[in-house]
């Protein structure tokens, strides 16, 4: 029997190096530079970035190529003032499939002029869109500020009381009063709140706290009168309404998904990936683009090991499957 021939000459002198047919030319990679450190994208991160830029019909490159190039660049920081986020879930019984079926709200303190002294800001938003839907800032905590800013909200969204709706909170004083149930029971609102000594119940508000807290301009050393708190969440309500693109709702604005926008806008952005694609298959390598797809059900923590069921206006109990 011949034995087959062997050939141990290193041939990677000889293999062809030459740059791969995807690879970005110098002034793209210059633009996802230049592009990541324009004013307005200083706090966001790429994954806001490249949605963002499709919104307004450019499309440089893919998420992971800016991730990649920051990495080379040695730019690859967590962007913005907050720790990298955790994951957290619980169990719930409500979905919402459109605006003002079901709302989320809290209470979080503002540091004062001096220590010891606090603002408080009631906060309200829309689980579906996660658009803020009511807030005011106030010297104390009451149930009848909480009230006062519920009737406000109603109004202000058209809501009329023979529609079904859930307000969730958590467990207290001002959320538990007898004026605040008296007025949720008026408006045909049905309270929901956390479990006893559950902090993570009410995530999306803790979220949206975190996000106001660690906005750059955020006065941690305290503001000086009501009013000075009042201006600051006026300007930072705006921002996150309008301006933020969230990651928990395909990187919309707020504003626009509780307008119902939102097939409209991830439509286009759609059309702008499949032109980029067109444009360069080689780079997606046989991938899909980015699933545009729209958000139909949000749930409020939901668990795998409990039925979620739609709001009907009346309190609903989780149920083990």
């Amino acid at each position: 029997m011949n034995k087959e021939h062997h050939s141990y000459e290193d041939r990677r002198a000889y293999a062809d190096h030459s740059d791969p047919v995807n690879k970005l030319t110098p002034e793209e990679r210059q633009k996802v530079i230049n592009t990541v450190n324009e004013e307005r994208f200083a706090s966001m991160p790429p994954c806001e970035i490249v949605p963002a830029l499709a919104d307004e019909g450019e499309y440089i490159a893919s998420e992971s190529t800016f991730y990649r190039i920051l990495r080379e660049e040695k730019m690859q920081n967590h962007r913005g003032r907050s720790q990298e986020p955790g994951k957290q879930g619980k169990p719930t019984s409500y979905v919402a499939t459109a605006p003002n079926q079901v709302w989320t709200w809290d209470i979080t303190y503002l540091r004062g002029p001096v220590k010891g002294f606090f603002f408080y800001l009631y906060l309200i938003i829309d689980l579906f869109s996660r658009d803020i839907v009511g807030w005011e800032v106030w010297e104390e905590e009451s149930a009848e500020h909480a009230s006062v800013l519920i009737r406000r909200t109603c109004l202000a969204q058209g809501r009329l009381t023979t529609m079904p709706l859930v307000l969730h909170s958590d467990n207290g004083s001002p959320m538990k009063g007898t004026t605040m149930l008296e007025t949720l029971y008026a408006l045909g609102i049905t309270p929901s709140n956390s479990r006893p000594r559950v902090s993570n119940d009410n995530p999306y508000s803790e979220s949206l706290f975190k996000t106001l807290k660690y906005r750059p301009n955020y006065q941690p050393k305290g503001f000086e009168s009501l009013e000075e708190a009042r201006e600051w969440c006026s300007i930072f309500v705006h921002w996150y309404r309008y301006e933020h693109h969230h990651s928990g709702i395909k990187f919309l604005t707020p504003a626009d998904r509780h307008a119902g926008k939102s097939e409209e806008i991830l439509a286009k952005r759609a059309k702008v990936y499949e032109s980029a694609k067109a444009a360069h298959p080689e780079r997606w390598n046989g991938r899909d683009t980015r699933n545009w797809s729209n958000i139909e059900e949000v749930y409020l923590n939901p668990d795998k090991k409990y039925e979620v069921t739609e709001t009907d206006g009346n309190s609903q109990e989780a149920k083990a499957s």
